[in-house]
């Protein structure tokens, strides 16, 4: 595997779990719960930077 395939993989699985994370911290808690938002928000930034790499 080369370098752009392992850093598309990555991103794309940072992606997925942010999108989880911010999905269940958002409306499956009782509250709004800021530390699932903000992780998922992180993983969003470390898959754009990532990716940013790539080019």
């Amino acid at each position: 595997m080369d370098k752009n395939r392992i850093l598309t993989i990555s991103s794309v699985l940072l992606i997925i779990l942010g999108i989880a994370m911010v999905y269940i911290g958002g409306f499956y808690a009782p509250k709004i719960m800021l530390p699932p938002i903000i992780t998922g928000i992180g993983f969003f930034i470390i898959a754009w930077s990532l990716n940013a790499l790539k080019k």
